[in-house]
């Protein structure tokens, strides 16, 4: 039976949507039970006096009326609703809160622009991957938050009176995507950032990731038009562009982006732009979490770990009774390859950190049935929550996985979008001859293995006569050439004195 006393939610009432996150804790870990969301689009309900209209305060009630149902069931000390920039502005908020609260049966707490923030690096910093030095940026709908931060401490933040909403209204209200409404809209967006730009900029940071509704629609875009998920000046260029040539926002039309997304899009778009020139920023990425889940490990009281993907790599073999000696054999071994042939394939810091994600559960199919058992990992890593990896991440790693023996899907390894296809690739052929190599699953029967690669033709260095004495993982060699040679990466066999 589910003791309710380990579920905790957390709730956010935005200005252009309503969220609720209701999860449960096990073992030190957080399970995800429920995500629900609905637009209110409270900024829009915004009058010239900064009053709600009374429409908007009834989307506002309708939606908490859903989310009160899954309330009950929960521990009023495990709850925690938070109001962002609507309700901070709003002349009669306390008139739409007085009812909230009834609604709901606890407190709503409306929060400054420095803790929303705070809360959203709280959120990053628990769920996403990569470099702990961070610039994490966040579009809200009636707010902008900018913080830099280390590790589990933001050091600059603020918050900007601006946001998707607000800007729709402001510099779009005409429904018109012209040139000149969105050099109006970047123009007044960069005024708002350029204050604080030299405090962000004399903090540093090695990473730049977003906490976004207009990031995550970035990623569906580019997921579905094939690019690579790394955001850059000149795809945020292209889109706006195509939003030119659309005319008007009812006509917006782009692959992968959503009927409810393409309201706010442009003007969203607009706010990314200017943050990208005021800020010099060269890629983003998406962030695995943001304010919600902020409130929700600050209810836990979960330390930020130094290193979410190990965290998560390490959850994830304990869970299915992995042989962690064995996965960290076949690790080493692939990390040791990609060494060897690094500059020759161009393989960089991103392929590394992937390719040891991929080889630390590789054999997680096994805790299924041997039969199949790399469809079966691929399933698994596409179908977990997996804090720490993007979405292109795991969808990569998945890949990796499926193809980590016998037949080769080429397509499959093109169609991911974390890294080009030919390091994929490349990565795939390194990670198949690291688990033959190990297949004994002792360190001593492991050779020492010499790689050297001419573009695509990759030679295999073995010591003299060590395929004569061992004819099993000889023939496995053999057998892989063959799968190699099927799909035109040629592989060849070499003994050395």
């Amino acid at each position: 039976m589910l003791s309710c006393t380990s579920l905790y939610a957390a709730i956010d009432l935005g200005s252009n949507s309503f969220h609720m996150l209701v999860v449960r804790e096990v073992a030190g870990t957080v399970q995800t039970l429920a995500r629900i969301k609905r637009k209110v689009r409270l900024a829009s309900g915004l009058n010239a006096g900064k009053a709600l209209t009374p429409e908007a305060m009834q989307r506002g009630w309708q939606c908490l009326r859903l989310f009160a149902e899954h309330l009950q069931d929960i521990p009023a000390a495990h709850i925690r609703v938070v109001a962002t920039a609507t309700l901070r502005i709003a002349t009669n908020a306390e008139t739409f809160l007085v009812t909230a609260r009834e609604i709901l049966g606890c407190d709503v707490q409306v929060i400054s622009g420095e803790e929303e923030a705070r809360l959203i690096y709280q959120g990053v910093a628990h769920t996403t991957g990569g470099s702990d030095e961070r610039l994490v940026v966040d579009i809200g709908g009636g707010s902008t938050e900018l913080v830099v931060g280390r590790g589990a401490q933001a050091l600059e933040l603020f918050s900007l009176e601006m946001g998707c909403v607000t800007w729709l209204d402001r510099w779009f209200s005409d429904r018109s995507l012209t040139r000149e409404n969105f050099e109006q809209a970047e123009q007044a967006a960069r005024a708002m950032i350029r204050p604080v730009v030299s405090k962000l900029l004399a903090s540093g940071w090695q990473v730049c990731v977003g906490a976004s509704g207009t990031v995550q629609a970035l990623q569906e875009i580019m997921v579905a038009q094939g690019m690579d998920e790394q955001i850059t000046l000149s795809k945020l260029l292209q889109l706006k562009q195509r939003a030119i040539q659309c005319g008007k926002l009812e006509e917006l039309e782009i692959e992968g982006l959503t009927l409810d997304r393409a309201l706010v899009f442009p003007s969203g778009l607009s706010i990314l732009l200017a943050v990208f020139h005021e800020l010099g920023i060269k890629t983003m990425t998406l962030a695995g979490g943001a304010l919600r889940e902020g409130i929700m490990y600050g209810m836990l009281d979960l330390p930020v770990c130094e290193d979410i993907r190990e965290r998560t790599l390490q959850n994830m073999q304990r869970r299915y009774l992995l042989d962690t000696e064995q996965a960290q054999r076949v690790s080493s071994l692939a990390a040791d390859f990609a060494l060897q042939v690094a500059k020759a394939w161009q393989l960089d810091d991103r392929c590394f950190a992937i390719l040891h994600c991929a080889t630390m559960i590789h054999e997680i199919g096994l805790s299924i049935d041997i039969k199949n058992a790399p469809q079966h990992a691929a399933y698994l890593v596409r179908h977990t929550d997996l804090p720490g990896f993007t979405p292109a991440q795991q969808k990569l790693i998945a890949t990796l996985l499926q193809n980590q023996s016998h037949h080769i899907d080429v397509a499959q390894l093109s169609q991911q979008n974390s890294l080009p296809p030919r390091m994929a690739q490349r990565l795939c052929r390194l990670m198949r001859l690291a688990i033959i190599f190990a297949s004994r699953r002792r360190d001593e029967t492991v050779p020492e293995v010499k790689l050297r690669a001419l573009d695509d033709t990759l030679h295999v260095l073995l010591p003299h006569e060590w395929l004569a004495r061992h004819p099993l993982r000889a023939e496995y060699l053999e057998q892989e050439s063959q799968w190699q040679s099927y799909v035109h990466w040629p592989m060849l066999l070499e003994e050395i004195n």
